[in-house]
C-alpha cells in the first residue's frame, strides 16, 4: 500500500514580526552592500568615470571664433540686429504708427516671427534695454521687452490688413496698445523696463529671423540658414514728447559702424534702406532679429558629458546588487530571515537609491565644477559667457537632477533584475531603454526622434539642459544639438514613471515566484 505524498506547507519564519522591522532590513542590506568589494569597485568606477569624462568633454570644446556675442539686460545671449528709423526722446512721450504692409524681398515666404512695429530703446548699443509693439505675420500683434518677455495681442496679420500700434512712456513704465482703426485701442500690457535713461531712442523697427531649412536622414543632419530680408511700410507716424534733432535717422542696429569700415560688425548686416514718400509713408527694407539667441552654446549641459558613461556602471551596480543573490542562492537565506518579500525589495531599492544618489551627487558636482573651469580656460568666460555658479539655478537643478537620474536608473536596473534574474539580460534591457533612444535619435526623422525622446527613459537627460527655449523664437529642437522636446522636470518624471512601473512589476514577481 503506497503512502500518499503530502505537499509541504510554505515556509514561515519563526522570527517574531517585530524583529523583521524595516530599519533592521535597511541595516542588513547596507552592511551587505559594503562587504562586497566588487560592488564598491563598480560604484567608485562610476564616480571616477563621470568626473573624468565631464572634464575631458569640456576640455575639447572651443568657442569656434564666431561673430561677436551680444548680451541682453538679463545676462542672456541675444540677437539684436534690425533696421531702426529713430530719433531721441527726452522724458515722457508717445509714439504711434500704422503698419500697412509687410512682405518678403528675397523670394521666400515670410518668417512667422518677422517684425514691423515701434520700439523704445535705451540706446543704439546692441543688447540695451527696450520695449516694443510689433505686428508679425504668424503670431499677430505682440508686446515684447528686453528680449525674453512677450505678450500676445490681436491676431491681425500686417501682410493682409493695416494695424495701428502705440507705445507710451511714463517714467520707467511703458504701455503698449493696438487698434484696427486708430480710434478704439486695446491695451497690450504695462511693463517696467530698468535701464532706460531720461533720453532714449524711439522709432520704427523692422526685422526678420533668418530662413532655416533642416534636412535629416539616416546618418546625419544638415541645417541650412539663409539671410532673410523684408520690406515694411508705415504711415501716420507721430511722436508726442520732447525730441531733439531735426528729424528721423535710420540705423542698422548690429550693422557695420559707418565710422569704422573694418569694425567687428562690418559686413554682418544686409544692405538695408529707408525711404520716405511725399505723403509721409515710410518704407523700410532690412533683416535681423530682436530676440533671444537660440543657437548659443548650453554651458550647463556641456558640463555633464560624463553622466551617460557613469550611468552604465550604475546600471551594472543596481543589477548585481540583486542578481548576484539569485545566482548564488543567497536570496533564499534573505527570504528565510524576512518572510515579507516586499519589505526586502523596498530595503534593497532604498539602499540602492541612497548610495547611488549620494555618489552621483558628489561626482556630478565635482565633474561640473571641473568642466566649467575647463570651459573658461577655452574662452567660454565673461562677459560673452556667464560664469555659472554651482549653487544657483540652472546649474544646481542640473547637478541634483543628474544625480537623481543616475539613482533612478540604478533602482530600475535592480527592479528589472528581480524580474529577469539574469545579469546580462538585465543590463542589456536597461541600456536599451535608456541609452539606445539617444543613439537612434541622431539618424531618425525628426518627428520620430522627438517622439522617442518623449516616451522613453532617455527623456530624463533633459534635466541637464541649462538653456531656456522661448516661445517667441522659431527653433528646431535637434537631438544632436542637445535639445530635448520635454522640459527638464517633465523629462525626469518620465524616467521616474518607468522606474515605478519596474518596481511594481518586481513586487508582483517576488510575491508570485518567491512565495
Amino acid at each position: 500500500m503506497t503512502t500518499p505524498t503530502r505537499t509541504p506547507a510554505p515556509y514561515r519564519s519563526a522570527l517574531h514580526p517585530a524583529r523583521a522591522g524595516f530599519g533592521r532590513l535597511l541595516r542588513a542590506e547596507w552592511t551587505k552592500f559594503w562587504t562586497v568589494r566588487a560592488w564598491l569597485l563598480v560604484l567608485a568606477t562610476a564616480a571616477v568615470v563621470t568626473v573624468v569624462i565631464c572634464q575631458l568633454g569640456a576640455s575639447g570644446s572651443t568657442t569656434g571664433g564666431g561673430p561677436p556675442i551680444v548680451i541682453g539686460p538679463g545676462g542672456e545671449v541675444v540677437n539684436d540686429a534690425f533696421r531702426f528709423t529713430h530719433r531721441p526722446l527726452t522724458g515722457d512721450g508717445t509714439i504711434t504708427v500704422r503698419v500697412t504692409g509687410l512682405k518678403s524681398t528675397d523670394g521666400e515666404s515670410l518668417e512667422p516671427w518677422a517684425k514691423a512695429g515701434i520700439i523704445v530703446k535705451s540706446s543704439l548699443k546692441q543688447g540695451s534695454a527696450y520695449a516694443a509693439v510689433v505686428a508679425t505675420p504668424g503670431h499677430g500683434v505682440r508686446m515684447q521687452w528686453n528680449f525674453t518677455h512677450d505678450t500676445a495681442g490681436p491676431s491681425s496679420d500686417p501682410a493682409e490688413a493695416p494695424q495701428w500700434l502705440r507705445l507710451k512712456r511714463l517714467g520707467g513704465k511703458l504701455t503698449g496698445y493696438a487698434s484696427v482703426d486708430g480710434e478704439k485701442w486695446t491695451q497690450l500690457g504695462e511693463v517696467g523696463v530698468a535701464g532706460l535713461g531720461r533720453t532714449v531712442q524711439v522709432g520704427l523697427l523692422l526685422g526678420t529671423p533668418d530662413h532655416q531649412v533642416v534636412q535629416r536622414s539616416f546618418g546625419g543632419t544638415s541645417a541650412r540658414a539663409g539671410r532673410s530680408s523684408v520690406t515694411g511700410t508705415f504711415d501716420h507716424l507721430t511722436l508726442q514728447g520732447t525730441s531733439t534733432g531735426t528729424g528721423w535717422t535710420s540705423t542698422d542696429i548690429g550693422g557695420p559702424d559707418p565710422n569704422e569700415a573694418n569694425g567687428p560688425n562690418a559686413g554682418n548686416a544686409p544692405q538695408n534702406t529707408t525711404k520716405v514718400s511725399a505723403t509721409g509713408t515710410y518704407t523700410l527694407t532690412g533683416g535681423g532679429d530682436v530676440a533671444p539667441e537660440e543657437n548659443s552654446p548650453d554651458l550647463v549641459q556641456m558640463g555633464f558629458q560624463g553622466v551617460t558613461f557613469g550611468l552604465l556602471f550604475m546600471v551594472a551596480l543596481g543589477t548585481l546588487f540583486v542578481t548576484t543573490e539569485y545566482k548564488r542562492g543567497l536570496i533564499r537565506t534573505t527570504f528565510t530571515a524576512t518572510p515579507s518579500r516586499l519589505k526586502v525589495l523596498a530595503a534593497k531599492a532604498t539602499v540602492t537609491a541612497a548610495i547611488t544618489f549620494t555618489t552621483g551627487l558628489l561626482a556630478t558636482a565635482i565633474g561640473f565644477t571641473l568642466a566649467q573651469r575647463a570651459l573658461r580656460s577655452n574662452g567660454f568666460k565673461p562677459p560673452e559667457f556667464p560664469d555659472l555658479s554651482l549653487l544657483e539655478n540652472p546649474s544646481l537643478r542640473a547637478v541634483v537632477g543628474s544625480a537623481a537620474l543616475l539613482s533612478l536608473v540604478a533602482v530600475m536596473a535592480l527592479a528589472v533584475g528581480v524580474v529577469l534574474r539574469n545579469s546580462a539580460g538585465t543590463i542589456a534591457t536597461v541600456v536599451v531603454l535608456v541609452v539606445l533612444p539617444q543613439i537612434l535619435s541622431f539618424g531618425l526623422p525628426l518627428p520620430v526622434a522627438q517622439w522617442l525622446l518623449r516616451v522613453t527613459p532617455a527623456a530624463a537627460f533633459a534635466i541637464e539642459q541649462g538653456k531656456t527655449y522661448y516661445p517667441q523664437v522659431q527653433h528646431n529642437c535637434l537631438p544632436e544639438s542637445g535639445c530635448y522636446p520635454l522640459s527638464p522636470y517633465n523629462g525626469l518624471a518620465v524616467l521616474a514613471a518607468y522606474t515605478l512601473a519596474a518596481l511594481l512589476l518586481a513586487a508582483w514577481t517576488v510575491r508570485r515566484r518567491d512565495a
